[in-house]
């Protein structure tokens, strides 16, 4: 009798995977792909929003749904890497289109814990189908979604790995630009320098699949793909084996520099609901919040 392959043997084959460049907040969404049933997710998809206009659309998360369409593809999962501070998420749009789930960490109830109140979301991780935890399997066609958990940069930070890719949102960014930020409520350097340190610690040729790209002074290109060998041996803040005192200190310096994002508070109001705008006023209007302070 044929014995059934283990988990990890099935995770070998490789995806096919599309990646959609945002200029406008240099972020980077994926269409990915089980080559042999057509069955794909979209990850950390884009809403078009212009904040000096207030303006909403619809334009990149449509252009990944008509290449899907193309290429002849059923989505079936909508998965966020993490609650975005520097661009609102396509999740509810793209869930109405395609009826496929909304998933994210589920750290995102620690998220909500910080600014639900303020923004009117609802606590538990409601608004998202799936909480995820460290370790989950999801199903995509013949390839399976592992969930890594990688808290640091935000307490709902995950990873996608999916065949020999893994798409790490903001965790690590290109090795000649580095590592991303840990301030932002719950955000803990310590924590993301684990998690990273976890990323690296799989097989050198793993691609690596990033969230944002800032193109690094003396880069002409954007590029968003890279491999755990890369990074480990040539990363700014953690390549050659940086030591996890040494990164904090980078880390917590590094930070204290930093503006906030110029999307912080549109976009986290938005995604810690999975995507949802905020419901109309009495006069059919919609309206982001916008705190103040003296």
């Amino acid at each position: 009798m044929q014995q059934s392959q283990p988990a990890e043997a099935r995770q070998i084959a490789a995806p096919d995977i599309h990646a959609y460049f945002d200029e406008a907040t240099s972020s980077v969404s994926y269409l990915v792909a089980d080559p042999t049933t057509a069955t794909a997710a979209i990850i950390d998809p884009v809403l078009d929003f212009d904040l000096a206009s207030g303006r909403v659309e619809t334009r990149s998360a449509d252009a990944i749904l008509a290449d899907a369409e193309r290429r002849g593809l059923t989505i079936a999962w909508l998965l966020e890497t993490h609650p975005h501070a520097d661009h609102l998420s396509a999740a509810a749009h793209l869930k109405e289109r395609t009826g496929a789930p909304v998933a994210i960490g589920a750290g995102i109830v620690e998220v909500q814990g910080h600014f639900g109140a303020l923004f009117d979301a609802a606590a538990g991780g409601g608004d998202f189908d799936r909480l995820l935890e460290d370790g989950e399997r999801l199903p995509l066609g013949s390839l399976e979604i592992q969930v890594l958990a990688t808290p640091g940069h935000t307490p709902a930070c995950i990873s996608y790995r999916i065949g020999d890719a893994v798409f790490v949102g903001d965790t690590l960014f290109m090795p000649d630009y580095g590592t991303a930020r840990a301030d932002f409520p719950g955000g803990d350097a310590r924590q993301l320098y684990r998690s990273i340190r976890r990323l690296l610690s799989l097989p050198r040729e793993t691609r690596l699949y990033l969230c944002h790209d800032y193109k690094a002074p003396g880069r002409e290109a954007y590029a968003w793909e890279t491999t755990v060998g890369e990074e480990s041996d040539r990363n700014l803040h953690v390549g050659g084996g940086v030591s996890e005192e040494d990164y904090v200190a980078m880390r917590t310096s590094r930070d204290a520099t930093l503006c906030a994002p110029k999307l912080l508070y549109p976009a986290i109001q938005v995604n810690i609901r999975a995507g949802k705008l905020p419901e109309p006023s009495a006069n059919g209007q919609r309206f982001l919040k916008l705190p103040l302070s003296s």
